[in-house]
């Protein structure tokens, strides 16, 4: 008897290769400052790395990579950066799922880390890992800036996660918990909660090329700013569209805690309309840019495409 193989062709888009090279990039790099979870404190560690290595999208690294290739700046020295935004963002993951906060139980299809672990360890993980992202930015060899770049860097991620971008947007956002907004106020409390660190990634991306052109970082940055939104919008929209397996957590959540959302306030059909809009901003922001940047492009489209 014969045994026949059936062979399986796989076909990649040049952005899913691009992604799971940066993915990987992204993931060696946490994985190296990471403590292990064999060191003292064990469980802490071994929380901390349970929060940072799950798997995710990783978009705010990807960001770093995109704006950092399409100013020329060589990978390895994106390494460092891409981790620290990385560790920003699930340090604020693991904190908006508390108790009390948004009160979760699913993250990135798997027990949250206050559910897996426990209340305190969880607090102390968001806590441990925000400080080390500094630690990666300070002393990251691969990183060949200046000390005044490395300040700025510090001081870009430092303002973006603090009261004046992602935890003075989560503020907002519970303030405004059962209360109607006006489309105003509502960007506004994205652009802190979810735009300020989207804005950050590109930012310490393009602080990587020391020499870049001032009018080509000024188009990155607008871009940041056109993709931050069209993310919370896509983001919302997938909380009344998605489904909880696809999206790895609770769907529907905020429409039954009465949040705040787009399509609340627009419709289901405006908002998609409107993260649109925003993905073509971003495109048109880019034309100054060469291939290098695509990237960039192919990214600002998988945005308002995805389905998690």
């Amino acid at each position: 008897m014969l045994n026949w193989t059936r062979s399986t062709v796989t076909t990649e888009t040049p952005f899913e290769r691009y992604q799971q090279r940066c993915r990987e990039r992204v993931q060696q790099a946490l994985e190296q400052w990471l403590p292990e979870p064999t060191i003292p404190p064990e469980h802490l560690h071994g929380a901390m790395r349970y929060a940072a290595l799950g798997e995710g999208k990783r978009i705010r690294p990807l960001l770093v990579y995109a704006a950092g290739d399409a100013l020329g700046t060589a990978e390895d020295q994106l390494d460092g950066p891409a981790a620290a935004v990385e560790l920003i963002h699930a340090y604020s993951l693991v904190h908006d799922d508390l108790p009390a906060m948004d009160d979760d139980e699913l993250r990135r299809g798997r027990k949250t880390c206050h559910v897996a672990f426990d209340e305190a360890t969880a607090i102390l993980t968001g806590d441990a890992l925000q400080t080390l992202a500094y630690k990666v930015l300070t002393q990251d060899r691969k990183l060949r800036v200046s000390a005044e770049t490395r300040l700025r860097m510090i001081e870009t991620l430092a303002v973006a996660s603090g009261s004046r971008g992602m935890a003075g947007g989560q503020a907002l956002d519970l303030q405004a918990t059962g209360r109607d907004l006006d489309l105003t106020q509502l960007e506004n409390m994205h652009i802190h909660k979810t735009g300020a660190l989207i804005h950050a990634s590109v930012r310490l991306g393009c602080l990587c090329a020391e020499a870049a052109d001032p009018d080509r970082v000024h188009d990155l940055e607008h871009y940041a700013k056109c993709i931050g939104l069209a993310f919370q919008v896509q983001d919302d929209i997938l909380d009344v569209a998605g489904d909880t397996q696809t999206l790895g957590k609770t769907q529907g959540k905020d429409q039954a805690n009465h949040k705040a959302t787009y399509p609340a306030l627009l419709g289901l059909e405006e908002s998609r309309r409107m993260a649109r809009r925003l993905c073509q901003d971003a495109l048109d922001s880019l034309s100054s840019l060469d291939e290098r940047a695509d990237p960039l492009r192919w990214l600002a489209s998988y945005i308002v495409d995805r389905s998690h």
